[in-house]
């Protein structure tokens, strides 16, 4: 646990003759889910070297994932001890090209670099991140190079999210009427289909 592995650093460090002539490092492994909370919980006691991979790639359930250690530190900059030297703009095209080499599939809902970390379905996180992405998001998608994002039209969008959409597709004037109609079209082709895709939205727009 965190908190125990924690503590292990601290003691070998507080009780370790010479500890304060070398770097103490953490190698975990993920077969609790806890690689990266106890990696950043022996940073927090005095662990001063981290052995991680990209996408947490590794033995069994895997490593620490060097991603998820970064950004922790990155957006808590006042909570470690410590800072990194990292180019996080280069973590999503990294993490591609680990994937691709190493024949490792990325789980869609991975932390940081998941297709899915940045993609927002529900109709009030797709209103709440078009008002302001911090809302549901504590990282910048281009902070780790991600730069392609869109909200994912369905079922559960809502008039703010379409409006939006119809917008980047090029129908920013759309009447009121017009913009009801092709919304009402819309919600009916989301019953049909899971997602809708931008050629389906241009012909319903066409057609309004």
């Amino acid at each position: 646990m965190p908190e125990e592995y924690g503590s292990l650093i601290n003691y070998l460090i507080a009780n370790t003759p010479g500890a304060d002539k070398v770097n103490f490092s953490t190698h975990c492994h993920n077969d609790l889910g806890l690689a990266t909370a106890n990696t950043l919980s022996g940073i927090k006691n005095g662990a001063r070297q981290v052995e991680v991979t990209i996408n947490g790639i590794g033995e069994r359930a895997g490593n620490t994932a060097l991603e998820e250690v970064v950004m922790a530190i990155h957006t808590h900059p006042n909570f470690f001890p410590v800072h990194h030297t990292i180019n996080t703009n280069l973590i999503f095209q990294t993490s591609r090209m680990v994937a691709d080499f190493s024949g490792n599939a990325i789980q869609p809902n991975k932390a940081i670099v998941g297709r899915n970390a940045f993609l927002h379905k529900a109709g009030v996180h797709q209103d709440g991140v078009l008002k302001n992405r911090q809302t549901y998001e504590i990282i910048c998608p281009d902070t780790v190079g991600v730069v392609d994002i869109s909200l994912v039209l369905g079922k559960h969008s809502g008039r703010n999210a379409f409006r939006e959409r119809c917008k980047e597709l090029g129908y920013p004037n759309l009447s009121e009427e017009q913009f009801q109609k092709a919304f009402i079209e819309f919600k009916a082709l989301c019953d049909k289909k899971k997602n809708v895709n931008d050629k389906d939205i241009l012909e319903i727009l066409k057609a309004s």
